[in-house]
């Protein structure tokens, strides 16, 4: 019954270098004292910093990222002029590491020799993976692209050994030997094929919400209020070529939300994404959707549910944007003064504008008789309906759609997905362009959109389009039916420098897109997308490593306590404190 302290050794002082067995790798342990040190692998060709250094004699542990990116950690004990334990990676491969002491440190001069450099925290456009360390912005020099083939998407059609020159953000010239001009960003042509960058015409990326499905008529709601600049199939579409995509609504109403046009900025605020040029658009929506037929029990019980029931309440939506008119001019005819505060109605406005001309209606669609049941709808109250999206049996009514002088932007390839697509054919988008609409081809997908090229190379292949003509279902056709087409779609003198170089044809499934510019500015190149990788390896790695560490001082500090109330399970598997997390 008598207790007997065993005194526990002091501190040791482990600083000095210490050779791995087997290889030329050097742990060196350096500081001012033995109670305050810091670590280093070193070698002829490495020099890798430790991170969450922690010696408790004899326990010693730390962390480091290897030359591959891979986060080893490293437990062990100090033991006569040795270090046993076991180096453990992320991927759980285990091996027994011993260090051996080759020489002692050497003192305080050699610490007041090393340079501690503190890393500036950096910031990335936009903040995550593939952001930019400094925002593109406009070149000062001129740029010249030589001996490419253009494809111009204009009455030019193809260009062989053809130069572009590229000023203050616009196509400034397009010929043969253009004299490189001073100072001017010089790119090699041969070999490459150059596009106007890809518009689609129904998107719905970097959206944070697509549907109000509330109510059955929404038109007060803006996608321009949701846009999501961080949204990385920006990026990933930059990388496919598309520079400007119509935002759109979701198709939960008869009548939805107001459109957004953008430029894909990578890196900029979602407000510098907005076309400020674009015409005002609104979403419309007709068939299955609209009426529910596919909501569910719980979701089925707002008016209306029929498709003759979606055709009467556009109609009493139109009817009463007219009376709202009325009273707007009796308003203004009886207060001259303004004494009296007007009562605005938003959802009405974006419906007097439709009337009026001033905002353009993009309608998903499938059924030939609900195509023409808007188009009467359109022709009644003296408007011209802007697309009909997806359109899919547009081919049945070709000639009524060209009649009315609405776009068609519709899929390639879609058909029987459900029930009323099931009488959808390939040829649907070249039957409706030989009948004089104006065709486009969509995505309404993240991925999709990403090859947006590869879309429009399948009007070859169903249908009689040349290559010019195929490639203008993805560039200027689009531009037209987004009323943008002065702007963009095409590359032609004073119009944005908005193209993509491709290493080969770019309706070849064999073609990568190498650069993608807007308004004279790069925003994809396929070298720097690389580096990016390697960074945002490296950056993901650290941050591991950091959670790795501070996992371990909670643990130390809660005494390993792991059911305390402070902590909780997280799906990453560490155990970490509710305010770390928070913060």
């Amino acid at each position: 019954g008598l207790e007997y302290e065993i005194a526990l050794p002091s501190k040791n002082d482990i600083r000095g270098y210490w050779i791995l067995d087997g290889s030329v790798d050097t742990l060196k342990i350096s500081g001012e004292n033995s109670n305050s040190v810091k670590a280093k692998m070193v070698s002829d060709t490495l020099d890798i910093e430790i991170e969450g250094f922690d010696y408790n004699h004899p326990s010693i542990s730390f962390y480091y990222t290897n030359v591959d990116n891979s986060i080893q950690r490293f437990s062990g004990n100090v033991f006569e002029g040795k270090i046993y334990g076991h180096n453990t990676s992320i991927s759980g491969i285990n091996d027994i590491k011993i260090y051996n002491l080759s020489s002692k440190y050497k003192g305080k001069d050699e610490v007041e020799n090393e340079v501690i450099v503190n890393k500036k925290i950096e910031v990335f456009y936009p903040e995550g993976a593939y952001g930019f360390l400094d925002m593109p912005v406009s070149q000062d020099s001129v740029v010249l692209i030589q001996n490419a083939t253009v494809w111009t998407s204009s009455k030019q059609g193809i260009l062989n050994d053809c130069d572009v020159l590229i000023k203050d953000g616009v196509f400034s010239k397009i010929s043969k030997d253009i004299r490189p001009p001073k100072n001017a960003i010089l790119i090699n042509g041969n070999g490459k094929h150059i596009t106007a960058g890809i518009i689609d015409c129904h998107s719905h990326t970097a959206l944070s919400a697509v549907n109000e499905g509330s109510q059955a008529i929404t038109s007060e709601v803006r996608i321009k209020d949701v846009i999501n600049p961080y949204d990385i199939a920006i990026y990933r579409e930059l990388a496919g070529g598309l520079t400007t995509a119509n935002l759109l609504h979701g198709s939960a109403n008869p009548i939805g939300g107001q459109n957004a046009v953008i430029k894909l900025k990578w890196g900029n605020s979602a407000s510098a994404m907005i076309f400020p040029d674009a015409k005002e658009g609104i979403k419309f929506a007709l068939g299955e959707n609209v009426k529910q037929s596919n909501w569910g029990d719980d979701y089925t019980d707002r008016y209306p549910q029929t498709r003759m029931g979606v055709d009467q309440i556009m109609r009493d939506a139109f009817n009463a944007a007219l009376d709202y008119e009325k009273s707007l001019k009796n308003y203004n005819r009886s207060n001259k003064n303004k004494t009296i505060p007007i009562r605005r109605d938003l959802e009405l406005d974006a419906l007097l504008e439709i009337i009026n001309g001033d905002r353009l209606i993009h309608c998903h669609s499938y059924r030939q008789d609900e195509i023409l049941n808007l188009i009467r709808i359109a022709d009644d109250y003296g408007f011209t309906i802007g697309t009909f999206q997806h359109v899919l049996e547009g081919y049945k009514v070709a000639e009524a759609i060209e009649e009315h002088g609405a776009g068609a932007s519709t899929f390639s390839d879609w058909w029987a997905y459900k029930f009323e697509v099931y009488d959808a054919i390939p040829y649907n988008g070249d039957i409706m362009h030989q009948v004089g609409v104006n065709v486009s081809f969509n995505s309404d997908s993240n991925e999709l959109a990403r090859r947006m090229n590869l879309e429009a190379a399948k009007a070859m292949r169903y249908g009689d389009l040349s290559e010019s003509e195929a490639i203008k279902l993805v560039t200027i056709n689009p531009a037209k039916q987004l009323h943008i087409d002065d702007r963009v779609g095409s590359i032609e003198v004073g119009k944005d420098a908005d193209f993509v170089i491709w290493n080969g044809n770019p309706l070849s499934s064999y073609t990568i897109c190498e650069q993608t510019w807007i308004e004279g500015i790069q925003y994809f190149d396929l070298v720097k997308d690389l580096e990016y990788r390697k960074r945002d390896n490296e950056l993901r790695s650290k941050l591991i490593k950091k959670a790795l560490k501070s996992s371990d001082e909670i643990d130390k500090n809660s005494g390993n306590n792991k059911n305390h109330p402070k902590f909780k399970s997280h799906s990453c598997g560490l155990e970490l404190e509710d305010e770390r997390v928070n913060r």
